[in-house]
C-alpha cells in the first residue's frame, strides 16, 4: 500500500521533529536546512536559525541555494561577520544544535566530507571540504546528522575524519577537550539511530513505518546494533506533509 509520502518526506519530517522551540540550530545546507526550515513552520516558530554566512535568526520563505543564498540576510534577526559567529557564537557554546548532513560516517558518528578513497592527494573522489562543520560538531550542544543509509555512506571506517564524532568510542571527545555532546541523533530514510550510552556506538532505536529491520541492516556498512526497544518513527502528518510540499514548492 501506498503510504502516501516518500522516504525522503519521512527523513525530512523526522529530522524536524529532533528540533525543539525555542532552540538555537546552526545549519548546513541541503537536508538539514529542509528539516530546520520545516521545523519552524511546523511547531518551532522560536527556533532561531543560524547559518555560516553570519545570519542570526533567518526566517527564509523558501530554502536557501547557499549559505550565501540573499534570502538568508534579507530575513535574518541580524548579520555578523563570520569571524564573530565563530568566535562568539559557536566555540563559546552558545549554540544548542547543529545539524549536519555527511558523504559517509561511521559507527562512532565521525563525518567524512573531504575525500573518497584512502590516498588523500590521489582520491577517488574530492568533496567540498569541512567548512564551518569541524567546529560545529566540536562546540555545538549537540550535533543532528541527516543522510540517506546505504553502505556507501554508513561505512565501517571514514577515509577521512572532517568532523570529529565519538573518535573510537565513549570518552574520546572529553580526551581532546572538546565541549559539545557530539552526534546525539542520526535520522536517515530508514530510522533514527543514536549512540549507546556505554560505547557511544550508533544504535538503530527506530524503524520508519513500512521499513525492516533487515532493510537497514543491509544498508549499514558495520555490524548494526539495534535497540532492544526498537521502535517505530510515528508516520508523518497531513499538516506536516503540507508544510514540507509548500516549502518545496516555493524554493522549485
Amino acid at each position: 500500500m501506498n503510504p502516501g509520502y516518500t522516504a525522503d518526506e519521512m527523513m525530512s519530517i523526522a529530522a524536524a521533529r529532533a528540533l525543539a522551540d525555542g532552540s538555537s540550530c546552526f545549519v548546513g545546507i541541503g537536508l538539514p536546512s529542509k528539516a530546520a526550515n520545516l521545523a519552524r513552520r511546523a511547531h518551532a516558530p522560536n527556533l532561531t536559525l543560524i547559518y555560516e554566512s553570519g545570519c542570526l535568526g533567518a526566517k527564509p520563505s523558501r530554502l536557501p541555494l547557499s549559505i550565501g543564498d540573499g534570502e538568508l540576510a534579507d530575513t535574518a534577526d541580524a548579520v555578523v561577520s563570520v569571524p564573530e559567529v565563530f568566535n562568539y557564537w559557536l566555540q563559546p557554546g552558545r549554540i544548542d544544535v547543529g545539524f549536519l548532513g555527511a558523504a559517509q560516517l561511521d559507527k562512532f558518528g565521525n563525518i567524512n566530507t573531504t575525500v573518497i578513497g584512502s590516498d588523500y592527494h590521489d582520491p577517488k573522489v574530492r568533496l567540498p571540504g569541512a567548512g564551518g562543520a569541524p567546529e560545529i560538531a566540536a562546540s555545538c550542544g549537540e550535533v543532528f546528522i541527516v543522510l540517506r543509509q546505504s553502505p556507501r555512506a554508513f561505512v565501517e571506517k571514514v577515509d577521512f575524519v572532517t568532523s570529529f564524532g565519538h573518535g573510537t568510542g565513549k570518552g574520546d571527545r572529553e580526551k581532546l577537550g572538546l565541549p559539545g555532546k557530539g552526534p546525539t541523533l542520526v535520522v536517515t530514510d530508514l530510522g533514527l539511530l543514536r549512540p549507546d550510552p556505554g560505547t557511544a556506538e550508533l544504535t538503530l532505536t527506530e524503524l520508519h513505518p513500512g521499513v525492516e529491520l533487515e532493510q537497514a541492516v543491509a544498508a549499514t556498512g558495520w555490524k548494526l546494533k539495534v535497540s532492544e526497544d526498537l521502535k517505530t518513527t510515528p508516520a508523518p502528518t497531513e499538516q506536516e506533509l503540507t508544510l514540507l510540499r509548500d516549502l518545496e514548492k516555493a524554493s522549485a
